[in-house]
C-alpha cells in the first residue's frame, strides 16, 4: 500500500507577506536611510552656522566692542543736558549728577579716581570724545554678552544687506564668508537654508533665525 504525502495546509506554508515583512526588516529602505544621512548633515550644517554666529555675536557685543548708534545717542543726551553753557563741554564737578542721570551709581571712590582722570587728563573739563572715553567702557562692561533683542536684530541686518527682512541665500553665502569665516559648498548651504526656512519660503527672517540659534 502507497502512502500519500500529506498535503500542504496553510499552517505549513511561508506566508509570502511574512516573508517580504522580514526581509524588509533585515534590509532596511536605502532611501530612509539616505533621508536620515542627509537630515543629519544638515542639522550638523545649522549647527555650524548657529555656533559661528553666536560666536560672532560675542565678538560684536563683547568687552571689545565698539559703542552702538544708540549708546552713543544716549551718551550725546546725557552730555548735552550738562553742557549748561553749551561750550561744548562738562566740567568736572557735573560728573557725578551725569553718571546717575544715566543710572550708575559711582562710589566716592569711584568718583575721585573719575574727577583726578578729568583734571589730570582733560584739564578739568571733558568734551563729548573725552566723555565717551570715560563713560564708553562703563556701557560696555554693562551689557557685554548680555546678547537680547536688539542686539540680535543688530547682527541679523549685517546679513540682511537689502535690508528686506530676509536673509537670502545668496546673503547667507556671503555673510558666512565676510562675517564668520566660513566658506561652504552651494549644496550645503542650501541644506542649511532649508532646516532653518521653516515656512519654505526659500528666506530666512528674524524669527526663524532667532528661534535657530535658540534650539541650538
Amino acid at each position: 500500500m502507497s502512502i500519500k504525502s500529506p498535503r500542504a495546509t496553510p499552517e505549513s506554508r511561508p506566508s509570502s507577506a511574512a516573508s517580504t515583512k522580514s526581509s524588509t526588516a533585515k534590509g532596511k529602505d536605502p532611501g530612509e536611510e539616505e533621508a536620515k544621512r542627509k537630515s543629519k548633515r544638515s542639522l550638523s550644517n545649522s549647527s555650524m552656522v548657529a555656533a559661528a554666529y553666536i560666536s560672532y555675536l560675542n565678538k560684536l557685543f563683547g568687552q571689545e566692542r565698539e559703542l552702538m548708534p544708540l549708546e552713543l545717542d544716549e551718551l550725546q543726551e546725557a552730555f548735552k543736558e550738562f553742557d549748561y553753557d553749551a561750550d561744548g563741554f562738562i566740567h568736572y564737578k557735573d560728573i557725578a549728577d551725569c553718571m546717575r542721570t544715566m543710572g550708575y551709581m559711582p562710589t566716592e571712590m569711584e568718583l575721585i579716581e573719575i574727577i583726578q582722570q578729568i583734571k589730570m587728563k582733560w584739564g578739568g573739563h571733558v568734551d563729548f570724545d573725552d566723555f565717551c572715553e570715560l563713560m564708553g567702557p562703563r556701557m560696555v562692561a554693562e551689557t557685554a554678552h548680555m546678547v537680547g533683542l536688539k542686539e540680535l536684530r543688530c547682527a541679523f541686518r549685517q546679513f540682511d544687506c537689502d535690508g528686506d527682512g530676509k536673509i537670502t541665500l545668496d546673503e547667507l553665502k556671503e555673510g558666512m564668508k565676510t562675517l564668520l569665516g566660513e566658506k561652504l559648498k552651494k549644496g550645503e548651504l542650501e541644506e542649511i537654508l532649508g532646516d532653518i526656512d521653516l515656512n519654505k519660503d526659500g528666506c530666512i527672517d528674524f524669527d526663524e533665525f532667532v528661534m535657530m540659534l535658540s534650539a541650538r
